[in-house]
């Protein structure tokens, strides 16, 4: 009689598989969704593609063209110009907050509830909301400002306000923000704080020479993530503008031209070159950023020489 061998697993060997079992369908997810689309439009990028007919191969032409589009270079423009004013206000204002906010004041639970509610309001219930706030006949802004004397201007239908306007409405998400770098101050040991005040550190030494070192990690997280956000910036200037780009086309953002040359203009091969220059680009910041981290990220434990 033929012997029979039963096939066991051992212990790690099933830790394994259940690993695999859980993750897969997020792997399968993964390159279904992020990973087969970037590779169809690294294709795309090297043809002339209208999805009606087949794609047509023209190597760099797409690139080439991109670069010699005035638009191309009004929509850098007008996306560094936002990205300068609102993430440094963003990243700011958003410690500030969570430094107030990690204080023991009165009602304290219902003052991280305000200013956090916002960040979880729908892109375009914000955009609509702004946008009637910032009405230069109607709106509450200009009718405050006019209280006090002042003639307000027209905010999104103005070259100069356009992007201003937009910087202050980023602002409206910035309890989320908030939220992370509270959660990073409250990891702060307290035996820090006592051992500078032992030292004879006044708050403001304690500020600039415990806190902001000991939560460096947590604004280096929050500067990764504000930079990817800020260039991918789409939902409320499209519904503020209607897609169009604004008053001379002060507010035409790089994913707007994006999104109104693959689906305005249909030309997804020179959409698709558009998506991957965005990527290189904000690629190489986010490298930039991880490499000045060495000088300025402190973390736990860590001596620097």
């Amino acid at each position: 009689m033929a012997s029979t061998h039963r096939f066991k697993l051992t212990l790690k060997q099933q830790d394994a598989l259940w690993s695999y079992f859980f993750i897969g369908p997020w792997l399968i997810g993964l390159v279904l969704i992020t990973i087969s689309p970037m590779l169809a439009s690294l294709y795309y990028s090297f043809n002339k593609y209208n999805i009606l007919t087949p794609p047509q191969w023209v190597g760099l032409a797409n690139y080439k063209k991109l670069f010699a589009d005035p638009l191309f270079w009004q929509s850098i423009r007008v996306t560094l110009k936002f990205a300068i004013f609102a993430l440094p206000l963003n990243l700011t204002i958003g410690y500030l907050l969570a430094v107030l906010l990690n204080q023991k004041v009165p009602g304290l639970n219902l003052w991280r509830t305000l200013y956090y509610l916002p960040s979880v309001i729908s892109g375009v219930a914000v955009a609509v909301l702004w946008s009637r706030l910032f009405n230069p006949n109607l709106g509450w802004i200009n009718y405050a400002l006019s209280l006090i004397g002042i003639k307000g201007p027209a905010w999104l239908q103005s070259t100069i306000w356009a992007v201003p306007s937009l910087v202050i409405m980023s602002l409206w998400s910035v309890g989320g923000t908030m939220i992370i770098y509270l959660s990073g101050l409250q990891g702060v040991p307290t035996t820090l704080y006592e051992a500078a005040r032992v030292d004879g550190a006044n708050k403001l030494q304690t500020f600039f020479h415990v806190t902001l070192p000991m939560t460096s990690p947590v604004i280096f997280f929050n500067l990764i993530i504000g930079l990817i956000e800020t260039f991918q910036y789409f939902t409320v200037v499209y519904t503020t503008t209607g897609g169009s780009g604004g008053p001379a086309r002060s507010t035409l953002f790089y994913n707007l031209y994006l999104y109104q040359n693959a689906f305005s203009y249909f030309d997804m091969g020179y959409a698709s070159a558009m998506a991957w220059v965005l990527f290189l680009f904000v690629l190489l910041l986010t490298l930039l950023v991880f490499r000045s981290s060495a000088v300025w990220v402190f973390y736990e434990g860590e001596i620097k020489q």
